[in-house]
């Protein structure tokens, strides 16, 4: 059965603005995030980058993941990832929370390593969250 997620038609129109490259590993890191943890629910945004937020319930707050598509790249960002365990060292930056692994190929994230550290981001997120949520698996739109 496929659980492929569609994407957004807000998220799908501002897509088609961005270099088709982008576009296919975006679309294939989403699907990633989803194989790890398929009840995410995906805030999108549109500010300084097209972002889509992985959250274990329906607030920022409680996201362990997301993936800003600039103008020419794009990264594997984790919300809290100086609290992460990073024992390969993957995560850059210099945020007081936000780390992040630049993307410009599949095998920078298809790997055991990329992998491990999502789900070790998704176990702090729940062990994180103020209270539990009863929203799984949506895809909620900011986009004004």
């Amino acid at each position: 059965m496929d659980k492929t997620r569609s994407i957004h038609p807000d998220f799908l129109f501002l897509l088609e603005f961005k270099e088709q490259q982008l576009v296919q590993l975006f679309k294939d890191l989403r699907d990633f995030i989803f194989e790890i943890h398929p009840d995410s629910n995906e805030l999108l945004y549109h500010t300084h980058a097209l972002t889509a937020v992985f959250s274990i319930s329906d607030k920022l707050s409680d996201a362990f993941c997301m993936l800003p598509i600039y103008t020419n790249h794009l990264n594997l960002g984790f919300n809290k990832g100086t609290l992460l365990n990073d024992p390969h060292k993957l995560l850059t930056g210099t945020g007081k929370l936000i780390r992040h692994i630049p993307v410009a190929a599949p095998a920078d994230y298809r790997n055991q390593k990329v992998e491990d550290l999502v789900k070790s981001a998704v176990d702090f997120a729940i062990k994180d969250m103020e209270k539990p949520s009863k929203s799984v698996g949506k895809t909620i739109s900011k986009i004004k």
